[in-house]
């Protein structure tokens, strides 16, 4: 097992990355500080692993709630039936969520803690890759509104994450495929030498190779701690997690958030980041190529989906969190490894890129 530290002060936790560790009943009760418990999962993950966890929780007042798989069911509704049951099972302050799924469950289970009774301890069980490299890691908590994706939210770090390398045996591939998008995007942002090292090991990484996998993960878990050690609320330099995300975004809002998944959209984000910033002259063609084939590699899209109009992206842009007072701040791209923050570009470029990808 590896241990990867979030050092936030007194909201530091710790990552635990390893095959088999949901069965480690000494590693997990250390944990459940509370009696009462409730569990958030999803109707594809309760009956995988649910049981797993009902174990460890079993001599507690532990209740359980299921929420239908799919990113559409991250809405304010389903956030007020978790805080439904909260109340109803007359849950105090004392309680402990348990967020066991892919990003959906751990967003809204996390932003659920945030909120109830002004918050409450929750415990990160991500089952997808994407969750485990990215979602559960950093206390960003949030449900979609219909005009856009992650817009009612907060900060809210979990008491700790366990990511079980073994979990991933059972993820379809579409979704194994999207998880390495946010992978791909730490090389790009600040880890030049990993995405050197995606491009020479992709194949055992698609083959799910266990030692490829937990050094993926791991290595993914430390750059992000990185950047949310030194910038926790997002005020600067945390920004550049965000790259391909607000292209993504818009895609995944015109689209009513159904038929991509949340990183088929951010892989091609990054690209269309990338794209814009060779256009504005910083970014070599030849480094937009290398994103481009190891995309194409991992089977995600490098084109928008055909039921996305240039006026959704277009327009869905100017609602996103990195706008500041009516200017949209894009993550942009110097070099593999590096990224930045800006407002400084041409919109008739940045309206170029987005007819290059229709």
């Amino acid at each position: 097992m590896k241990t990867v530290k979030v050092n936030l002060k007194d909201r530091t936790y710790s990552i635990y990355i390893g095959n088999s560790i949901l069965s480690d009943t000494n590693l997990f009760k250390r944990y459940l500080t509370s009696k009462q418990i409730l569990i958030v999962t999803n109707e594809k993950v309760a009956p995988l692993y649910l049981s797993i966890i009902e174990k460890h929780v079993g001599e507690l007042d532990y209740e359980t709630y299921i929420l239908p798989d799919g990113e559409s069911f991250k809405s304010l509704e389903y956030f007020n039936n978790v805080i439904s049951k909260l109340i109803e099972k007359k849950f105090s302050r004392t309680c402990i969520l348990i967020a066991l799924g892919g990003g959906v469950v751990g967003d809204l289970t996390g932003f659920a803690a945030a909120c109830y009774q002004r918050g409450v301890k929750f415990i990160q069980i991500p089952t997808t890759l994407l969750a485990q490299v990215d979602s559960s890691v950093g206390g960003k908590t949030a449900v979609n509104h219909t005009s856009g994706k992650n817009m009612i939210g907060a900060f809210y770090q979990p008491s700790a994450v366990f990511s079980d390398t073994s979990v991933l045996s059972t993820l379809p591939e579409r979704e194994f495929s999207a998880g390495l998008a946010e992978v791909i995007k730490y090389g790009i942002i600040k880890d030049g030498k990993f995405f050197d090292w995606l491009e020479e090991n992709l194949s055992s990484l698609v083959m799910r190779d266990e030692k490829s996998l937990s050094y993926v993960i791991e290595r993914s878990c430390i750059n992000k701690a990185e950047v949310v050690a030194e910038d926790e609320k997002e005020i600067g330099y945390r920004a550049i997690l965000n790259l391909g995300h607000t292209f993504g975004h818009a895609i995944e809002t015109a689209l009513s958030y159904k038929k991509w998944l949340h990183g088929e959209a951010v892989g091609c984000g990054m690209l269309m980041a990338a794209d814009l910033s060779r256009r504005l002259g910083i970014f070599e063609q030849s480094d937009l190529d290398r994103i481009k084939s190891l995309l194409i590699k991992t089977n995600l899209p490098v084109k928008i989906h055909k039921d996305v109009q240039f006026e959704q992206i277009y327009e869905n842009m100017k609602i996103d969190k990195k706008s500041k007072e009516g200017i949209l701040h894009l993550v942009l791209l110097k070099n593999i490894g590096e990224a930045f923050l800006t407002s400084e570009y041409s919109d008739e470029l940045l309206k170029e890129t987005i007819e290059s990808f229709l």
